[in-house]
């Protein structure tokens, strides 16, 4: 006991807390894409976390190069993409920065239904019989599929991968110690709510107030869905720009926060 008080906490830093079209949308004029608030500004999802053997990247959205270069991270040990909509591994070459550093592969957890897709989008990575013209180079990571209902683990610690339905498709997040993951989901089936019961921190997907979408939560429901988790803190991420940083401030309960690029959060343990 003595030696564990002296591990590195977990840090969650959250890279992108947009959606697909990003804060602000090109060519709005609405009041979150023209305000002033840098916490408005939200690239595409993704996030960094930080683990006593090393750092995971959650996503590789578009913006990936400018958002690691905006929190100084200097190391990316492992990948987990949560499913192959383009918001969420197109930025995955930006990996390569950290593959030219005579370092191994990059390991990088799919889940299993995606394989094929993440095999075929991005051939050039993943097909060992393409090598790139002598003085270039390609990313090198390497594809671990993953079972939805399997725990596995990654850079030493336990992973619990949670599917939630995001429209025609699952979205997979995970549960490690005392953290739960989801984004693009549409609701957390009984399974989901097993796996995260209780956490400390708790992240989720909000679009907006109000109006229901088809494929992710609105604030009501991520609210909702918060209670039934019984998670002490709750941070929204993948927002809207129909809502600003400061409505959401307003009018959340204490325990839910809205997420911005850049801010991290400690894990307890």
């Amino acid at each position: 006991h003595a030696g564990r008080g002296s591990l590195k906490p977990m840090k969650l830093t959250f890279l992108g807390t947009g959606t697909s079209f990003g804060v602000p949308v090109v060519g709005c004029d609405c009041r979150a894409c023209v305000s002033d608030d840098p916490a408005d500004n939200r690239s595409r999802h993704g996030a960094l976390l930080e683990l006593e053997e090393g750092n995971l990247l959650i996503d590789a959205p578009p913006e990936l190069r400018i958002q690691l270069l905006a929190t100084r991270t200097t190391r990316v040990d492992a990948a987990w993409f949560t499913h192959d909509h383009a918001d969420h591994c197109h930025g995955i070459d930006d990996l390569r920065a950290f593959t030219t550093r005579d370092r191994p592969h990059i390991p990088a957890y799919v889940p299993d239904v995606y394989e094929n897709q993440f095999r075929t989008r991005f051939g050039y990575i993943f097909d060992d019989n393409y090598q790139p013209p002598r003085g270039t180079i390609k990313p090198r990571i390497e594809l671990f599929p993953f079972h939805p209902q399997t725990p596995f683990k990654i850079l030493g610690q336990q992973f619990s991968p949670v599917s939630v339905p995001h429209g025609p498709k699952d979205s997979y997040g995970f549960r490690v110690g005392s953290l739960g993951y989801v984004t693009d989901g549409k609701s957390l089936p009984d399974e989901a709510l097993e796996v995260l019961q209780g956490v400390s921190v708790l992240v989720l997907n909000a679009l907006w107030f109000g109006r229901p979408h088809p494929t992710h939560f609105n604030v009501e429901e991520a609210i909702e869905a918060a209670g039934l988790v019984g998670a002490q803190n709750t941070f929204l991420t993948h927002i809207s720009h129909k809502v600003t940083h400061r409505e959401l401030i307003e009018n959340l309960p204490a325990n839910v926060r809205p997420a911005y690029d850049g801010l991290s959060v400690e894990i307890p343990e």
